[in-house]
């Protein structure tokens, strides 16, 4: 009897030795398991940043912008000044910048085309993604604005459609490849800039952004309302290009920093007064260079 009392003992010590030894491993968060027979839970590891900020090969899409268009002659397309990949030194690009000037012409591409609207995007994607960019940099908009009329202006709804459907064209080739996006400029201010210009006022007849600039120093109530729905259509894009970006994890919009730039008369073209110059392309490339390497978008 006594022996038994003593076995007794010995088991109920250890059974609560045990018990005691569990509740000492949840307590301080082990790897111990509950009434259960659940695991305990762990600490979630903190989340890590899927941004690179240092890729080593950049391609553009977009316009007549990421095109240099107007910056080195009437006209005409001057892609080494662009600011997303030309090899100009007065611009020193977003390719430059990040790459260097001589990996820069090795590991850099513009598909970018004068006239383009967001609905040429995805062709554009397609042709970016066959050199397996680590960035794309992509500034799209200001034609889909630019119309002959108001009337003509690309819906809202359809340059949604469009832009995801850029997106996903480049995901279903790159599914890791980081997207830089630019916000449309505000054609308002640049028209505010330009009309005090008699040559650029004259370049304008010719066809630049009719819907903004035609009949340039009207100033009646059918001419402002004009101008004001060109410019709440050009907000409403940018809003799309936020909302769209923020979905995907490796995609930074630029906060609305090409739009609130105060593009002066240095900053445009001094052949058309309403593209940038080479000094407003080195402004594009500084604000593009620190948005892709901030630590936030």
């Amino acid at each position: 009897m006594r022996m038994r009392n003593r076995h007794a003992r010995a088991l109920l010590a250890g059974t609560t030795a045990a018990v005691l030894g569990l509740a000492g491993c949840d307590a301080q968060g082990g790897d111990g398991a509950g009434a259960s027979g659940a695991p305990a839970r762990q600490a979630k590891p903190s989340p890590t940043s899927l941004w690179d900020s240092s890729p080593d090969s950049v391609a553009a899409v977009g316009d007549s912008i990421t095109r240099g268009f107007d910056a080195c002659g009437i006209l005409a397309d001057c892609p080494e000044v662009s600011w997303a990949t030309g090899s100009s030194a007065e611009v020193n690009s977003l390719a430059v910048r990040l790459l260097g000037a001589a990996k820069a012409v090795t590991h850099s591409w513009n598909h970018a085309e004068t006239g383009a609207r967001m609905a040429d995007l995805p062709a554009q994607m397609v042709r970016a993604a066959a050199q397996k960019p680590q960035l794309v940099a992509v500034m799209a908009g200001a034609n889909d604005a630019c119309r002959q009329s108001t009337a003509a202006m690309t819906p809202v709804a359809d340059f949604r459609a469009q832009f995801e459907e850029a997106l996903r064209t480049l995901r279903r080739a790159l599914p890791k490849t980081q997207v830089y996006v630019a916000s449309v400029p505000n054609l308002k201010r640049l028209w505010s800039q330009g009309r005090t210009n008699a040559l650029g006022k004259q370049v304008w007849k010719l066809g630049i952004c009719p819907s903004m600039l035609g009949d340039a120093d009207a100033l009646d109530s059918a001419a402002t309302l004009r101008r004001a729905t060109v410019q709440k259509r050009v907000e409403a894009y940018n809003t799309v290009l936020k909302e769209v970006c923020a979905k995907d994890a490796r995609c930074r919009f630029d906060g609305g920093a090409v739009y609130d730039f105060r593009f002066g008369t240095d900053q445009l073209s001094h052949w058309d007064w309403f593209h940038p110059s080479k000094d407003g392309q080195a402004r594009l490339a500084d604000m593009a260079y620190r948005n892709v390497t901030g630590k936030t978008s």
